[in-house]
């Protein structure tokens, strides 16, 4: 039977303009077959199902690691999704991983449209 333990969860947006980055920064940053991965529009602008997500590779896979990335130019956001916005709800998703999941690492990234990872402390 297969390993079913991953390293890490990774949160991206859905955002098309950008998965060539995020791609190429995953394979750098991980080995093959040792994350999960999910997208949904907004990256963490819905912490509640992300918290979900989360849950459900904690308890299947193990994970070790929650890897969040919120984008430039986002259209889920619109107008509100300023760098400060971004950088705040980054903060409380961490925040909130951390209070439910004490066992986790938590980061945190904003990737400009130029493929920069600029990371949120």
């Amino acid at each position: 039977m297969e390993n079913h333990q991953a390293e890490a969860i990774v949160v991206t947006c859905i955002d098309f303009r950008l998965q060539e980055y995020i791609n190429e920064w995953l394979s750098q940053k991980f080995s093959a077959k040792t994350f999960d991965r999910v997208a949904f529009a907004g990256g963490v602008k819905n912490i509640d199902t992300i918290l979900t997500q989360i849950e459900i590779a904690n308890k299947l896979h193990h994970i070790k690691k929650a890897v969040l990335i919120n984008h430039e130019d986002c259209g889920a956001y619109g107008e509100l999704g300023t760098v400060k916005k971004h950088t705040q709800d980054l903060r409380n998703a961490a925040a909130k991983i951390k209070e439910q999941f004490p066992n986790l690492e938590v980061d945190t990234y904003y990737l400009h449209l130029d493929g920069r990872f600029e990371p949120i402390t």
